[in-house]
């Protein structure tokens, strides 16, 4: 259910609520089951705004029906992760180990190795478990590092030996 209270807009289903402001030139109106998101002075710096918010609110009405998952493998000798309570404890082959606070809206759960990340926020989410991937990007030549699943790592052969 989509509803629109002055300059913002939330929807509401059955995993949670979402909640979004709107830019000052857009408005939102609800026709029956239909919701159209118009400009109201068109000019060049307002013409992708309509689609902006029309596929925020796609992702917002996916995410409290459905919910999104993210997850992220992890590869390497000695890297490995666990959660506990609210904090992701990461051992990624430094000095230290990292603690990450894992934000509010995002659960996050091990699976063999696999850490899976689920939310009703896509922006939430994504945005957490790009934090995690920059931590350890995956390397060329090894493949060592943090990647999400079904990421392909483009490997380099490494140096010949004559």
């Amino acid at each position: 259910m989509v509803s629109v209270e002055g300059n913002a807009f939330s929807v509401k289903g059955p995993k949670g609520t979402l909640m979004k402001n709107l830019h000052p030139e857009v408005s939102i109106e609800k026709e029956g089951e239909a919701v159209l998101v118009k400009v109201k002075h068109e000019t060049l710096a307002t013409k992708a705004l309509p689609g902006t918010y029309a596929a925020h609110m796609r992702n917002m009405i996916e995410g409290v029906t459905k919910g999104f998952v993210k997850r992220l493998v992890v590869e390497g000798v000695g890297f490995r992760w666990e959660v506990s309570g609210s904090i992701l404890k990461l051992n990624l082959g430094f000095s230290h180990p990292i603690e990450l606070k894992i934000p509010e809206g995002v659960t996050a759960s091990l699976e063999k190795g696999t850490l899976v990340l689920g939310s009703t926020d896509k922006e939430k989410i994504g945005q957490f478990a790009a934090e995690i991937r920059s931590l350890k990007k995956p390397e060329p030549y090894k493949g060592k590092g943090i990647r999400y699943e079904g990421e392909v790592v483009r490997r380099k052969q490494g140096k010949k030996t004559a």
